[in-house]
């Protein structure tokens, strides 16, 4: 079962480009029993091994390193792996169902946002999502979209990316998501990228905010279901590994607002199972 939910996860990310620990987090709670902070911490580390393969994956179809804005990239990166832990630590602070409450809102949102991007920027359907075949990018040359010049410390847009990645971490750490909901709106507006750049780029940095979640996890839960984990992973790679080979013969819109209404779905079996 575990790792089937793990296909299942890979699918969506493979498919889609993000969103896997949605999923995760609901799948594991219901199908698996596992309490929510439980839930959230497993997701964590499968997220983290997914984001990783699918950087892989990038770098053999489209050189995907070449594409990843390290600038800002490291700034969210670094400001979100200090303050995971933080959210780890709020997560055993909360009681389940105001976790459940936080989760639920989240997914709502975010089932809401991808509906209206499908509808009003049907192109970024098609670029979020995890393969991207042949096509090659120009590298990042990201500008401060608050100055149009060149990032420099202290600058406003530095600031900004700053408080997305912590931002990030703490809800990374909290609820077990990988914040790329956060993330490549940060890249796209603030740093001025391409959304395949986003995406790229991105991907780095829910692969090291995720891992950091995890350990936290593993440190105050002071022990992990180490099997869990590699069977969901190991299902997370070959689901990834099926999304690729079925991404050309899905309608990338149309997948998008079925993974909203799923995502809507799943909440109120959580709360039943609850």
């Amino acid at each position: 079962m575990s790792v089937a939910i793990g296909v299942l996860i890979g699918l969506i990310l493979g498919l889609t480009g993000s969103g896997g620990s949605l999923f995760a987090v609901p799948l594991l709670s219901i199908m698996l029993g596992l309490p929510i902070v439980d839930a959230t911490g497993i997701a964590l580390g499968a997220v983290s091994a997914s984001a990783l393969f699918g950087i892989f994956q990038r770098s053999v179809s489209s050189n995907s390193t070449s594409e990843i804005a390290w600038v800002p990239a490291l700034i969210i990166l670094g400001a979100g792996v200090l303050f995971a832990p933080l959210g780890r630590w709020l997560a055993l602070s909360v009681n389940d169902l105001w976790l459940l409450a936080g989760f639920s809102l989240l997914v709502v949102w975010i089932s809401i946002r991808m509906w209206r991007q499908a509808n009003m920027n049907p192109e970024a359907a098609v670029a979020v999502r995890a393969s991207q075949g042949d096509e090659q990018s120009q590298a990042p040359t990201p500008y401060c979209q608050r100055t149009g010049k060149p990032w420099e410390i202290g600058s406003a847009c530095v600031a900004v990316s700053l408080a997305g990645g912590v931002a990030t971490g703490v809800l990374s750490g909290l609820l077990g998501v990988g914040g790329g909901f956060v993330i490549v709106p940060l890249l796209t507006m603030v740093a001025g990228l391409s959304m395949r750049q986003a995406v790229a780029s991105s991907l780095l940095i829910i692969s090291m905010v995720s891992a950091s979640g995890f350990f936290s996890y593993c440190y105050f839960n002071g022990s992990v279901d180490v099997w869990l984990l590699a069977k969901v992973a190991f299902g997370g790679v070959l689901g990834m590994l099926l999304g690729g080979r079925l991404i050309n013969r899905i309608d990338s819109v149309l997948l998008q607002k079925v993974f909203a209404v799923m995502l809507i779905l799943v909440l109120p079996v959580m709360w039943l199972k609850a």
